[in-house]
């Protein structure tokens, strides 16, 4: 098997493990995605019965949208960039506002081929998680194509959320 194919595997276990428990915990999730453009919704609406704990989604992939449909500040983007601790921390307040859920995944990174630098590197995202009110922010690079980049981030976004919830 391939990591590819494997990465998608894993994918799939982890939002299906991700929906049970949410479907247990009556609690309902939303995602704010910018590198993953929609990867970690169409991952957990993949499963049968999403519709009981999956709220709605958010692709906010322009700063323009960050701020508008999730009130990231304009100050924060300014100062640090989409690409940071600061913005995936407003992101995902403002997703679980929007959609009024009580979980909230956010991605934000550079997926590549092109767009990177000496501080931010091709295959840095940077992940949050809104639960119980507060929000746990993780950064990570990875390596290979866009897509793989992609398919990674989707993976370590739903297995952060789920071992977070999982240790509360």
């Amino acid at each position: 098997m391939n990591l590819q194919h494997q990465s998608t595997n894993n994918t799939k276990t982890l939002a299906a493990q991700l929906g049970a428990i949410l479907a247990d915990k009556q609690m309902m999730i939303t995602t704010a995605e910018s590198c993953t453009g929609g990867g970690i919704a169409y991952a957990i609406t993949d499963t049968p019965g999403s519709s009981r704990y999956f709220a709605e989604a958010m692709v906010t992939y322009s700063n323009e949208a960050k701020h508008e449909r999730l009130g990231v500040s304009k100050q924060t983007l300014a100062d640090y960039g989409a690409v940071s601790e600061q913005t995936v921390r407003e992101m995902a307040i403002g997703a679980a506002q929007a959609a009024e859920a009580d979980v909230a995944v956010v991605t934000s990174g550079i997926a590549g081929p092109d767009g990177g630098s000496d501080d931010k590197p091709v295959g840095l995202v940077w992940f949050a998680v809104f639960f119980n009110q507060q929000v746990s922010v993780q950064q990570q690079v990875f390596t290979g194509d866009r897509a793989y980049v992609r398919e990674q981030a989707i993976t370590h976004a739903l297995a952060m959320t789920v071992k977070i919830i999982e240790s509360a």
